[in-house]
Protein backbone atom coordinates (compact mmCIF):
# COMPACT_ATOMS: atom_id res chain seq x y z
CA UNK A 1 0.00 0.00 0.00
CA UNK A 2 1.47 3.47 -0.86
CA UNK A 3 -1.68 5.36 -1.55
CA UNK A 4 -0.66 9.27 -0.87
CA UNK A 5 -3.96 11.28 -2.21
CA UNK A 6 -6.94 9.27 -2.97
CA UNK A 7 -8.26 5.68 -2.85
CA UNK A 8 -11.59 3.75 -4.82
CA UNK A 9 -13.37 1.75 -2.16
CA UNK A 10 -12.92 -1.56 -3.83
CA UNK A 11 -9.20 -0.65 -3.38
CA UNK A 12 -9.36 0.04 0.28
CA UNK A 13 -11.85 -2.97 0.93
CA UNK A 14 -9.42 -5.30 -0.87
CA UNK A 15 -6.94 -4.29 2.24
CA UNK A 16 -9.15 -4.32 5.29
CA UNK A 17 -6.69 -7.01 7.03
CA UNK A 18 -3.71 -5.42 6.35
CA UNK A 19 -2.44 -4.73 9.66
CA UNK A 20 -0.17 -1.60 8.14
CA UNK A 21 -3.30 -0.04 7.87
CA UNK A 22 -5.41 2.29 9.87
CA UNK A 23 -8.52 4.13 8.60
CA UNK A 24 -10.45 7.40 10.06
CA UNK A 25 -13.85 8.84 9.86
CA UNK A 26 -13.79 11.85 9.85
CA UNK A 27 -17.76 12.67 9.01
CA UNK A 28 -18.43 16.12 10.42
CA UNK A 29 -21.43 18.74 10.04
CA UNK A 30 -20.75 22.67 10.41
CA UNK A 31 -24.76 22.81 11.05
CA UNK A 32 -24.66 20.17 13.59
CA UNK A 33 -21.16 19.42 14.94
CA UNK A 34 -22.39 16.79 16.92
CA UNK A 35 -24.11 14.84 14.66
CA UNK A 36 -20.92 13.14 13.48
CA UNK A 37 -19.70 10.61 16.06
CA UNK A 38 -23.06 9.80 17.10
CA UNK A 39 -23.41 8.22 12.98
CA UNK A 40 -20.03 6.80 13.15
CA UNK A 41 -20.92 4.97 16.16
CA UNK A 42 -23.94 3.48 14.33
CA UNK A 43 -21.89 2.26 11.44
CA UNK A 44 -19.35 2.56 9.96
CA UNK A 45 -15.96 0.93 8.39
CA UNK A 46 -14.54 -1.55 9.53
CA UNK A 47 -11.58 -1.06 12.01
CA UNK A 48 -11.96 2.61 11.27
CA UNK A 49 -11.41 5.11 14.23
CA UNK A 50 -13.08 8.41 14.59
CA UNK A 51 -11.75 11.92 14.46
CA UNK A 52 -13.66 15.21 15.36
CA UNK A 53 -12.53 18.04 13.04
CA UNK A 54 -13.42 20.73 16.64
CA UNK A 55 -12.06 18.26 19.38
CA UNK A 56 -9.19 16.57 17.46
CA UNK A 57 -8.04 18.04 14.30
CA UNK A 58 -8.34 21.45 15.52
CA UNK A 59 -7.80 23.78 18.95
CA UNK A 60 -11.06 26.18 19.61
CA UNK A 61 -9.13 27.92 22.92
CA UNK A 62 -7.20 30.02 20.27
CA UNK A 63 -8.39 33.49 18.95
CA UNK A 64 -7.49 35.36 16.27
CA UNK A 65 -6.84 32.50 13.92
CA UNK A 66 -9.69 31.46 12.79
CA UNK A 67 -12.86 29.48 13.57
CA UNK A 68 -10.61 26.07 13.86
CA UNK A 69 -7.39 27.03 14.38
CA UNK A 70 -4.51 24.51 14.46
CA UNK A 71 -4.12 22.23 16.98
CA UNK A 72 -1.00 22.21 19.19
CA UNK A 73 1.79 19.69 17.58
CA UNK A 74 1.75 17.91 20.84
CA UNK A 75 -1.88 17.25 21.10
CA UNK A 76 -2.33 16.11 17.72
CA UNK A 77 0.71 13.87 17.77
CA UNK A 78 -0.36 12.49 21.29
CA UNK A 79 -4.02 11.72 19.45
CA UNK A 80 -2.42 9.93 16.36
CA UNK A 81 -0.72 8.08 18.99
CA UNK A 82 -3.70 6.99 20.64
CA UNK A 83 -5.55 5.91 17.44
CA UNK A 84 -2.16 3.67 16.61
CA UNK A 85 -0.94 5.61 14.13
CA UNK A 86 2.82 5.11 13.39
CA UNK A 87 5.18 7.13 10.68
CA UNK A 88 5.27 3.42 8.77
CA UNK A 89 0.79 3.04 8.40
CA UNK A 90 -1.11 3.39 5.57
CA UNK A 91 -3.63 5.85 6.69
CA UNK A 92 -6.95 5.91 4.90
CA UNK A 93 -9.27 8.70 5.98
CA UNK A 94 -13.23 9.51 4.92
CA UNK A 95 -16.02 11.51 5.90
CA UNK A 96 -19.92 11.12 4.82
CA UNK A 97 -19.44 13.57 1.84
CA UNK A 98 -16.73 14.20 -0.40
CA UNK A 99 -13.48 14.33 1.86
CA UNK A 100 -14.20 18.24 2.29
CA UNK A 101 -15.49 17.80 5.88
CA UNK A 102 -13.24 16.72 7.28
CA UNK A 103 -11.08 14.00 5.70
CA UNK A 104 -8.86 16.39 3.59
CA UNK A 105 -7.96 18.51 7.15
CA UNK A 106 -6.68 15.12 8.37
CA UNK A 107 -4.80 14.22 5.61
CA UNK A 108 -3.26 18.21 5.24
CA UNK A 109 -2.33 17.70 8.93
CA UNK A 110 -0.52 14.32 8.66
CA UNK A 111 1.01 15.59 5.87
CA UNK A 112 2.34 19.02 7.59
CA UNK A 113 4.09 15.80 9.91
CA UNK A 114 5.52 14.43 6.96
CA UNK A 115 3.51 11.53 6.85
CA UNK A 116 3.54 10.10 3.19
CA UNK A 117 1.17 7.36 3.07
CA UNK A 118 -2.18 8.90 3.64
CA UNK A 119 -5.53 9.07 1.33
CA UNK A 120 -8.48 10.25 1.44
CA UNK A 121 -11.61 7.61 0.47
CA UNK A 122 -12.95 8.85 -3.28
CA UNK A 123 -16.62 9.18 -2.79
CA UNK A 124 -16.25 9.26 0.76
CA UNK A 125 -18.64 6.96 3.31
CA UNK A 126 -21.60 6.95 0.19
CA UNK A 127 -19.27 5.45 -2.49
CA UNK A 128 -18.61 2.83 -0.13
CA UNK A 129 -21.81 2.09 0.48
CA UNK A 130 -22.78 2.25 -3.06
CA UNK A 131 -20.61 -0.10 -3.68
CA UNK A 132 -22.01 -2.65 -1.03
CA UNK A 133 -19.02 -2.65 0.66
CA UNK A 134 -18.85 -3.80 4.84
CA UNK A 135 -19.84 -1.73 8.14
CA UNK A 136 -19.87 -2.30 11.65
CA UNK A 137 -20.93 -0.55 14.56
CA UNK A 138 -18.99 -2.36 16.73
CA UNK A 139 -15.88 0.07 18.58
CA UNK A 140 -12.56 0.06 16.57
CA UNK A 141 -10.15 -1.53 19.72
CA UNK A 142 -6.25 -1.12 18.61
CA UNK A 143 -3.30 -0.60 20.31
CA UNK A 144 -2.14 2.58 21.30
CA UNK A 145 0.99 4.03 19.93
CA UNK A 146 3.83 6.51 21.41
CA UNK A 147 3.06 9.90 20.49
CA UNK A 148 3.78 10.37 16.60
CA UNK A 149 8.00 11.52 16.33
CA UNK A 150 7.35 14.35 14.37
CA UNK A 151 6.38 18.35 14.35
CA UNK A 152 4.43 20.31 11.36
CA UNK A 153 6.28 21.99 9.13
CA UNK A 154 6.04 25.72 9.95
CA UNK A 155 7.16 26.20 6.51
CA UNK A 156 4.37 24.65 4.70
CA UNK A 157 1.62 26.55 6.19
CA UNK A 158 0.56 30.74 5.30
CA UNK A 159 -0.13 33.12 7.37
CA UNK A 160 -2.15 36.07 7.73
CA UNK A 161 1.19 38.37 7.05
CA UNK A 162 2.34 36.76 3.96
CA UNK A 163 -1.12 37.33 2.52
CA UNK A 164 -1.04 40.92 3.31
CA UNK A 165 2.75 41.30 1.82
CA UNK A 166 1.25 39.66 -1.38
CA UNK A 167 -1.56 41.85 -2.39
CA UNK A 168 0.31 43.58 -4.57
CA UNK A 169 0.96 40.63 -6.70
CA UNK A 170 -1.15 40.06 -10.00
CA UNK A 171 -3.48 37.33 -9.80
CA UNK A 172 -3.23 33.43 -9.59
CA UNK A 173 -1.36 33.29 -6.38
CA UNK A 174 -4.35 32.68 -3.94
CA UNK A 175 -7.16 30.85 -4.65
CA UNK A 176 -10.68 30.61 -2.11
CA UNK A 177 -12.93 27.73 -2.18
CA UNK A 178 -15.75 28.85 -0.73
CA UNK A 179 -19.08 29.04 -2.72
CA UNK A 180 -19.45 31.81 -5.25
CA UNK A 181 -21.71 34.02 -3.77
CA UNK A 182 -20.22 34.06 -0.10
CA UNK A 183 -16.72 34.80 -2.21
CA UNK A 184 -18.86 37.65 -3.25
CA UNK A 185 -20.21 38.74 -0.08
CA UNK A 186 -23.74 38.39 -1.20
CA UNK A 187 -24.32 36.08 1.64
CA UNK A 188 -22.62 35.02 5.22
CA UNK A 189 -23.75 32.53 7.04
CA UNK A 190 -20.96 31.61 9.08
CA UNK A 191 -19.13 34.58 9.84
CA UNK A 192 -19.22 38.72 10.88
CA UNK A 193 -17.92 40.04 7.35
CA UNK A 194 -18.69 38.73 3.99
CA UNK A 195 -16.27 39.33 1.13
CA UNK A 196 -12.81 38.18 0.39
CA UNK A 197 -9.07 38.94 -0.04
CA UNK A 198 -8.70 41.39 -2.43
CA UNK A 199 -6.98 39.51 -5.32
CA UNK A 200 -7.93 36.43 -4.70
CA UNK A 201 -9.61 34.17 -7.46
CA UNK A 202 -12.67 31.95 -6.41
CA UNK A 203 -12.87 28.15 -7.16
CA UNK A 204 -14.94 26.46 -5.26
CA UNK A 205 -14.23 23.39 -4.04
CA UNK A 206 -17.02 21.84 -5.72
CA UNK A 207 -15.44 22.39 -8.86
CA UNK A 208 -12.98 19.70 -8.00
CA UNK A 209 -15.80 17.01 -8.20
CA UNK A 210 -18.11 14.52 -10.61
CA UNK A 211 -21.07 12.79 -9.27
CA UNK A 212 -19.36 13.01 -5.72
CA UNK A 213 -15.77 12.24 -6.58
CA UNK A 214 -12.97 14.09 -7.67
CA UNK A 215 -12.24 14.18 -11.02
CA UNK A 216 -8.88 12.34 -12.81
CA UNK A 217 -5.50 14.08 -12.68
CA UNK A 218 -5.41 15.12 -16.03
CA UNK A 219 -8.73 16.66 -15.74
CA UNK A 220 -8.03 18.52 -12.73
CA UNK A 221 -4.78 19.49 -14.27
CA UNK A 222 -6.27 21.05 -17.15
CA UNK A 223 -8.90 22.67 -15.33
CA UNK A 224 -5.74 24.28 -12.61
CA UNK A 225 -2.94 24.48 -14.83
CA UNK A 226 -4.28 27.65 -16.83
CA UNK A 227 -5.62 29.75 -13.41
CA UNK A 228 -1.71 29.70 -11.88
CA UNK A 229 -0.70 32.20 -14.81
CA UNK A 230 2.34 30.18 -15.30
CA UNK A 231 3.00 30.81 -11.13
CA UNK A 232 4.77 27.35 -9.94
CA UNK A 233 2.59 25.12 -8.15
CA UNK A 234 4.32 25.93 -4.70
CA UNK A 235 4.06 29.95 -5.29
CA UNK A 236 0.24 29.49 -4.95
CA UNK A 237 -1.69 29.85 -1.37
CA UNK A 238 -5.58 28.23 -0.82
CA UNK A 239 -7.77 29.44 1.83
CA UNK A 240 -11.95 28.98 2.37
CA UNK A 241 -13.70 29.82 5.33
CA UNK A 242 -11.42 28.51 8.42
CA UNK A 243 -8.66 26.12 6.55
CA UNK A 244 -11.15 23.38 6.58
CA UNK A 245 -12.61 22.71 3.10
CA UNK A 246 -9.38 24.61 1.24
CA UNK A 247 -7.74 21.29 2.19
CA UNK A 248 -10.18 19.88 -0.72
CA UNK A 249 -8.35 21.83 -3.33
CA UNK A 250 -4.70 21.47 -1.97
CA UNK A 251 -5.64 17.43 -2.33
CA UNK A 252 -6.87 18.30 -6.00
CA UNK A 253 -3.50 19.90 -6.81
CA UNK A 254 -1.56 16.92 -5.11
CA UNK A 255 -3.71 14.50 -7.04
CA UNK A 256 -3.35 16.58 -10.49
CA UNK A 257 0.79 16.60 -9.96
CA UNK A 258 0.67 20.12 -9.17
CA UNK A 259 2.87 19.86 -6.30
CA UNK A 260 3.93 22.32 -3.23
CA UNK A 261 0.84 24.70 -2.77
CA UNK A 262 0.32 25.99 0.91
CA UNK A 263 -2.78 26.58 2.80
CA UNK A 264 -3.54 29.43 4.75
CA UNK A 265 -4.62 28.39 8.19
CA UNK A 266 -6.80 31.11 9.48
CA UNK A 267 -8.35 31.55 6.05
CA UNK A 268 -11.23 33.68 5.64
CA UNK A 269 -12.31 33.86 9.41
CA UNK A 270 -8.67 34.45 10.97
CA UNK A 271 -8.01 37.35 7.74
CA UNK A 272 -11.13 39.20 9.22
CA UNK A 273 -10.68 38.93 12.80
CA UNK A 274 -8.52 42.19 12.54
CA UNK A 275 -10.20 44.17 10.84
CA UNK A 276 -7.48 46.92 9.11
CA UNK A 277 -7.10 43.81 6.71
CA UNK A 278 -8.57 45.05 3.51
CA UNK A 279 -11.78 43.08 2.58
CA UNK A 280 -13.46 42.75 -1.10
CA UNK A 281 -16.56 42.10 -2.82
CA UNK A 282 -18.15 41.51 -5.79
CA UNK A 283 -16.33 38.76 -8.37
Amino acid sequence: MKWTTLIDPQDLAAELGNSDLRIVDARFSLVDPAQGRPGYEQSHIPRAMYADLNEDLSDLRKTGQGRHPLPEDEDFTRKLGQWGIAPHHQVVVYDAGDGSMAAARLWWLLKLLGHERVAVLNGGLGAWRAGQLPETGETTRIDEAAPYPARFDPAAIAHADEVLSRLGEPTGWLFDVRAAERFRGEVEPLDPVAGHVPGALNHPFSQNLRDGRFKSPAELRDQLAPMLSERKPEEVVVMCGSGVTACHLLLAMEHAGLHGARVYAGSWSGWISDRSRPVATGP
